[in-house]
């Protein structure tokens, strides 16, 4: 399975997964259907799939115009998204499975960005090391999505299963806020070595024009705040031990960042 990443909008990221076995290709959270459909062109592939992680506008938007050039093609998305996304079929709840390029990728409920946010997960596999997650705007590189729908004990609980993963688990997160997210970081985890060294790293990506998505997970436990609100340098920066409250905090201050 190859992935490609598409740049859209002002900062999102789309993803094309192709099967050159096959020829067909499902893509992850459309926000344009351009992008998609000039690298499917360049491709030659037919779109099978399209796999959403929740309803906003620049996840689907380019939904309906993908579907008038591939009729066949499924769409995914959770099941309190039902009546929420353009052209839904199927409506996925925690511990579902979808297949693309004889990979199975299993389906976890993370709302808390949303009420009805869901992340794909493709499990390694011999000939690729590397699991793949689509976790739209659940988890960013160096960060997490605002709170819109869900509570922070909905976000803790769903950002603990992703945490849970194996560190060797690629982050296909749907929008390149890195650079800015670790600004944040080292307001509230100023001592911690690892993220000093990360924030070098993206910053110098960024000036020379370079994405950072994908990260990986282990790289995420290490430096992203968001999960590691059970460590004590961000319960101090909090000023509060409950894991939560401390979560709950933390997103606060970086809303007014």
């Amino acid at each position: 399975m190859e992935i490609f990443r598409l740049p859209a909008l002002t900062d999102n990221y789309i993803f094309l997964l192709h099967d050159p076995a096959s020829q067909t290709a499902a893509v992850v959270d459309p926000a344009q259907p351009e992008p998609v459909l000039r690298q499917l062109e360049q491709l030659g592939a037919t779109l099978t799939a399209i796999f959403n992680t929740h309803h906003h506008a620049d996840h689907v938007g380019g939904n309906r115009r993908l579907l008038q050039q591939f009729p066949e093609a499924t769409v995914y998305g959770g099941a309190e998204d039902r009546g929420r996304i353009p052209g839904q079929q199927v409506f996925l709840r925690e511990g579902d499975t979808v297949t693309f390029a004889q990979r199975r990728a299993q389906v976890y409920f993370v709302p808390g960005h949303t009420r009805a946010h869901i992340a794909y997960y493709f499990p390694p596999n011999e000939a690729q090391g590397w699991g793949e997650l689509f976790c739209g705007d659940t988890l960013f590189a160096g960060g997490c999505g605002r709170l819109f729908e869900g509570t922070p004990s909905q976000m803790v609980d769903s950002l603990s299963k992703l945490r849970s993963l194996p560190d060797t688990t690629r982050i296909w997160c749907a929008h390149e806020y890195t650079l800015n997210n670790l600004k944040f970081a080292l307001t509230v985890d100023a001592d911690n070595h690892d993220l000093h060294a990360r924030f070098n790293e993206v910053k110098t990506a960024r000036q020379q024009g370079e994405a950072t998505v994908p990260s990986t997970l282990g790289s995420e436990k290490l430096t992203n705040p968001f999960l590691r609100w059970d460590q004590p340098a961000l319960q101090t920066a909090a000023n509060i031990t409950d894991p939560v409250r401390t979560f709950a905090r933390i997103r606060g201050m970086k809303d007014q960042f």
